[in-house]
Formats: structure tokens, C-alpha cells, sequence
């Protein structure tokens, strides 16, 4: 396994070049980019062109970092389980523009969020709205070459490890498979028996930690600051024959990033030799 950072731990206002020779510099094996509203110094945008994408990929070769996958903040209003089919278009084209920068900057895969449960639909019509629209895609998908993993949020749509492996087998499609949130499961089951569950479905990985309370509540935390039993979950991904990036999702810390930067991988190494 290989450990990356999300480049939302970076300073929004700090520049491409920047960012890959800071993580670069701290020894990270590849980043994580973001398809994001707005730009800031080093963001992905439904407007970035096929020229700032040459530019970026020159950059991330500069300093031997790969970008590895391209994730999204988009899809919190642009749902594919919307009832509306406009907006599950706009879902839609957001996964195309996602496939369209991973092939450009060498990434392998991508991170999508279904869902769209809300006071407007049940969790049936979201669920089977996400199939249609993911379906509509496969073929996309599969010529692109780009795996596509749909991520565990707090969005109440993945209740449980069997919730995602029965969507993802729904699916049926080789390059569709799960990009796995160990934290986000943290505060009501315990991450390793995800990774049982959803074994070689398993196509992305997101670290970060959270720490239980006794009212059964917490709190996300760095690495190794909370309650997850690292040691399972890397035996569990060992076991599931994973051996991709652990991408860390941390806060950003303004004052000292590259103390953050520093931490993080630091905690990354711990974890990747238990």
C-alpha cells in the first residue's frame, strides 16, 4: 500500500506547484485532487481545460507525485438519487468531468457520492435513482479506463457494509466498486468488518480518525487520536488483498501546514507497516 493526502488539507489559496513540492517534500507517495466549485489555488472546476490540466500534469511529474483520483464537493446539491432529472443530469456530467481530469492528470480512479436521501424522497426512490443514473454510465465508465468508487458519507444512503456490496453488485460493472471511508463508520460499527464485507469490491481507501464518546457521539480526529483499531483495519485490508493508496482526509491547519503534512504521513507510515 502507498499513503496520499486530499489536497483540501492544503491551504486553499496555495498554488499547484506549491502543493505538489510540499507533499512531495514529505515524502507522500500521491495526492488526491478535488473537482470543487471554485478553483482557489488548486482546485478542479467544471470550467478547467484540457491545457490547465497539461499544465498541472507537468507539475505533479516535476515533482514525482502522482495524482492518483479526483474527488468532488459537488454532488451535495447535485444528487443522482434526485427525483428531478435535471439534476440528476447534472450528477451525471459531474462524473463525466471527474473521468475527463483523471485521464488527463494519470489518475486511476475517481470518488462519487450517491445518495440523495432528503424530506423530498425515501431512501428506495434515492437508491433506485443512483442505479439508473450510475447504469446510464457504465459504458462511459468502463471505456474510460477510470475506476469509479462510490464512498460511504453521512448522508444516510450506506447504513451498512451490505447496503453498499449489494449496490455495487447491483451495478455489475467491473470498473465500479467502493472507495472506503474508514472513518466515516467509526461511530456506530467498527471499519474492519466493512473491509470484510466489501473485500475485493474495494477499489479507494480514506483514513481518517474518530473519536467515540461515551453517549455513543465523537468527533473526527487525526490519525492515531482516536478510536479506530488500526491494526485490524490494516490486517482487514491486507486480508481483502488491497494494495492501493491510503489517501489521509484531515483538517487543513492554516498557521503550520507542513506541520500537518508532517503528522499525517508520519502517522500514514505507522499505519501502512502494523
Amino acid at each position: 500500500m502507498k499513503k496520499a493526502l486530499n489536497a483540501w488539507t492544503v491551504p486553499a489559496q496555495v498554488s499547484f506547484e506549491e502543493l505538489f513540492q510540499k507533499l512531495s517534500a514529505a515524502g507522500y507517495d500521491g495526492v488526491e485532487l478535488n473537482l470543487d466549485r471554485e478553483a482557489g489555488g488548486h482546485g478542479l472546476t467544471m470550467e478547467t481545460t484540457q491545457l490547465q490540466t497539461a499544465e498541472i500534469k507537468k507539475l505533479s511529474q516535476m515533482y514525482n507525485l502522482p495524482v492518483h483520483s479526483i474527488s468532488s464537493s459537488l454532488y451535495t446539491a447535485e444528487t443522482l438519487g434526485s427525483n428531478d432529472p435535471a439534476c440528476r443530469k447534472q450528477a451525471q456530467d459531474i462524473l463525466r468531468k471527474q473521468l475527463e481530469l483523471a485521464s488527463a492528470l494519470g489518475a486511476d480512479g475517481i470518488l462519487v457520492v450517491p445518495g440523495g436521501v432528503s424530506d423530498q424522497r425515501s431512501l428506495t426512490q434515492a437508491w433506485d435513482n443512483c442505479l439508473e443514473s450510475l447504469s446510464a454510465l457504465k459504458e462511459e465508465i468502463l471505456q474510460s479506463g477510470i475506476k469509479v468508487g462510490v464512498e460511504n458519507v453521512w448522508n444516510g444512503f450506506f447504513l451498512s457494509p451490505r447496503d453498499m456490496a449489494d449496490f455495487i453488485d447491483t451495478l455489475d460493472c467491473p470498473s465500479i466498486g467502493a472507495y472506503f471511508d474508514v472513518g466515516n463508520v467509526e461511530i456506530f460499527s467498527n471499519p474492519q468488518d466493512w473491509i470484510e464485507i466489501l473485500g475485493s469490491r474495494i477499489v479507494k481507501v480514506h483514513v481518517k480518525d474518530f473519536a467515540r464518546t461515551t453517549t455513543n457521539a465523537g468527533h473526527f480526529v487525526n490519525l492515531l487520536e482516536g478510536s479506530i483499531d488500526w491494526a485490524k483495519v490494516k490486517a482487514a485490508l491486507d486480508a481483502a488483498g488491497y494494495q492501493g493508496y491510503l489517501t489521509a482526509e484531515v483538517d487543513t491547519f492554516h498557521r503550520t501546514p507542513e506541520y500537518q503534512y508532517e503528522i499525517t504521513g508520519m502517522a500514514l507510515d505507522h499505519i501502512l507497516n502494523l
